[in-house]
């Protein structure tokens, strides 16, 4: 399985930014970011089918995850971005065949990995 990550960029305080996360496969897609001298933190997921969406709570009412089946790609929309939101963002899945994925918060859950994308956010 190979992810490709694209979409990273710079922005400035309350921009938008798209990134996308392209995928060989339909499973369920996880979005994760680390910021420099921090800890990698879950961002949002989506399930399989796409019909549930999950997201950490700094990020609710700003980022949106969604999926295209037909292009076997993975969106995380994000908006009013903040100088907090600056990272690396990886997109991850699972070889679970699943639609959900239980403790999907967990980076020790996903089995593949993006190469990562830099959002930088001034403010």
């Amino acid at each position: 399985v190979q992810l490709q990550a694209s979409g990273g960029g710079l922005a400035q305080a309350g921009d938008s930014l798209r990134l996308s996360c392209t995928t060989s496969g339909r499973t369920f897609m996880g979005w994760f970011r680390q910021a420099p001298g921090k800890e990698q933190e879950f961002v949002a997921a989506i399930s399989r089918s796409g019909t549930n969406t999950y997201y950490t709570d700094s990020v609710k009412g700003r980022f949106t995850i969604s999926r295209d089946t037909a292009k076997n790609t993975v969106y995380l929309q994000m908006n009013s971005l903040k100088p907090e939101d600056m990272a690396v963002y990886y997109c991850a899945t699972t070889r679970r065949i699943g639609s959900d994925l239980y403790h999907y918060t967990e980076a020790s859950r996903y089995d593949y990995w993006g190469q990562g994308t830099l959002v930088t956010v001034s403010s």
